[in-house]
Formats: structure tokens, sequence, C-alpha cells
């Protein structure tokens, strides 16, 4: 890959936060009171693109009523030595420091990382055990699984360069023996993958069913670089693999993450961010094709921060899932917003 396309494609993946833009649009907070729980955030400090403690506060206190998050792998603070499979360890002590610091109270009400979600290499197959094991010794409580990436497209623009999993990777059986291990230690599997791969995940799952699985970003419909000007033709095929997967009990989805650039809404392009209303509508057909195949007790809304605050604020996400499910009934709106979350995750600070 030359330096060219790499930086396009870091570009691809990462939309750099402005702060100056993102105030140049504010709005009252709809329904404060409201209990949510995040469960599916990163914190990070890397250059020129820091997100800690304080900055996730800073969005989780704009106004709504976040109870708790879930803190996702994203590479944070490995170990730099030692046994390789055991380096992501790091992630999941440096998780657990920032949940120690918001469990005191010293810093408001939230429990910041109440979840932790660290990586462990699934192609270690049932020998992952002992990294597992690790994770749970280093998380005093609070370690509920694992986010092994197999995002892979054909079109190199759109692969990480952060990670490079092979195609169908979901396939091997030496990697589906590793989200087999999960379930045994009672532990989650994150899904994060794009649309054409939806499929493979059904397989997976059918495979791997005692093992929970959540996937993340209603799956990661593409519509960039050369799935650019392809929603229409895109939508039919991500929805009838939607529901597919929704045939396994043991899935559920997250609803969210749809802020990147490789879904190609392209919001970040824009004079001024985006509306909560103009989200609301964009993201209905997604959420909608979501919530009628898995249901709302299967579905959770997710703010994917700091990735996703390159497009929008954390007030305006949840102004736009409050907007788009107005309609919905109390215990619908509880399951979507927090109840989902926590009994997937196995969370105590429940809504």
């Amino acid at each position: 890959m030359t330096q060219k396309t790499s930086a396009e494609t870091i570009a691809m993946h990462y939309i750099p936060v402005r702060h100056a833009w993102l105030d140049r649009h504010h709005e009252d907070i709809l329904e404060p009171d409201l209990p949510i729980i995040d469960p599916h955030h990163h914190l990070w400090d890397r250059e020129g693109n820091r997100y800690l403690l304080d900055d996730i506060l800073a969005d989780t206190n704009s106004g709504h009523n976040v109870v708790a998050t879930v803190f996702v792998q994203c590479r944070a603070f490995h170990r730099a030595g030692g046994d390789k499979a055991m380096q992501p360890i790091g992630e999941t002590e440096f998780a657990t420091g920032v949940a120690a610091m918001s469990e005191s109270g010293a810093y408001g009400p939230t429990r910041v990382c109440e979840g932790i979600v660290s990586f462990a290499d699934m192609t270690l197959g049932r020998d992952v055990e002992r990294v597992l094991d690790a994770h749970i010794a280093a998380a005093g409580g609070r370690f509920r699984g694992i986010r092994h990436i197999v995002a892979w497209c054909e079109d190199p623009v759109l692969m990480n360069p952060n990670y490079a999993p092979p195609q169908h990777q979901l396939d091997d059986e030496t990697f589906r023996e590793g989200i087999r291990q999960l379930g045994r230690q009672d532990l989650t599997f994150d899904a994060w993958l794009y649309h054409p791969q939806i499929d493979d995940l059904t397989a997976a799952a059918r495979a791997c069913p005692d093992t929970s699985i959540v996937l993340d970003h209603v799956g990661g419909p593409l519509g960039a670089a050369s799935y650019a000007g392809r929603h229409q033709e895109v939508f039919p095929d991500w929805a009838a693999a939607i529901k597919q997967l929704a045939n396994c009990p043991n899935v559920h989805v997250k609803l969210g993450g749809l802020g990147m650039r490789i879904n190609g809404f392209r919001h970040e392009d824009e004079a001024t961010p985006p509306t909560s209303e103009l989200l609301a509508e964009t993201w209905k057909p997604y959420f909608d094709t979501c919530i009628e195949a898995f249901g709302p007790s299967r579905c959770m809304f997710e703010s994917n921060f700091p990735v996703d605050k390159g497009s929008y604020s954390y007030q305006v996400y949840w102004n736009a899932c409050k907007r788009y499910a107005a309609g919905f009934s109390s215990s619908e709106k509880d399951d979507l917003f927090a109840g989902t979350a926590a009994r997937f995750y196995r969370l105590s600070h429940a809504a």
C-alpha cells in the first residue's frame, strides 16, 4: 500500500473532531431524565486525538442521563513487551483504572467503563482461555467480552490500516473455537465487520450457539470509496442479511456507528453539523429494519464515540435516538436505551 493510499485509508476511518464546527449547532436535551447506558465507546491518547475520562465525562454530562458505559477495545495501552498474546491485558488494566476513578463518585454519577470489552486473539482457538482468564483477573469484576475485528473489503481504501483480517475469517474453525471459548466462560463477542460479511457472522453464530454475540454499528453498511453513491443498491442486500442474522437467538445488534466516513452520509462535509431531526430521518430505515428483525429486547443504541464525534455531538446523537424512538412504548424505550445493554453485558448499574 502506498503512503498516499495509507493516508487516504486512515482518513476514511477517523474523521477529525472539530470542536469549533460542533459548536455551530446546539440543541435542548429531549427527555433529559430517560436513563441511558452507552454500550459502545472508546478511550485513547493518540497524537492529536485524545479521548480520556475527562473527555467522555464532558460528553456524558452534557445533558442526557447517562448512567453507565461500556468500554470497547481500540488498541489503547497494550503492554509494550512480553508474550504477544498477553499484551492486550494492558488495555483492560487501563480501562479498569478509569472505571475505578469513575466508581469513586468523585467525577459524577455516570459509571464509565462499568463493562469492559477488550481484545484477545480468537485464532488461538481454545488456547485463548489463558488470555481470557488474565483479562478477568485484571478487570475487578468488569470484564464482559472480546472484540476481534474482522472487517474486510476488496477495496483497500476501506480496510482499516490498524487491522488486517483475512477474508472470511469467521469461517475459520479455529477462530470459531475461540468464540466458543467465550461462551464457556460466560463472555460475549462483539462483531465488527462490513455488510457483505453479515452472512459469515450468521454462519458463525449458528456454529457457536452458546456464545452471546452483538453486531456492532448495524453491520457496517458501506457507502464510501467504491461504494460511494450506492446506498439504494446496498440497502436491500444489507437488510436481507440482517433479517437472516436475526434468526440466530444468540445475536443482538447495536444501533449506531453510522457517523463514520465509510458509511458515506458525509455529514462532516457540511458547513454546520447535522440536526437530530436529520439524523433520525437518515437512520430510520436502518433502525427500523434492525428493530423489526431483532425486536427492541435485542437492540441497543450506541454512541461509538469518539469515532462518530467527527460527524455530530453527543447531545445531538442521543436526541436523534430519542426522536426516532418517540413512538415506541415505555418498555421498548427502556430496552433500546438501557435495558438490552444491561442484560447483554450483565451490568449491575441497570436503569
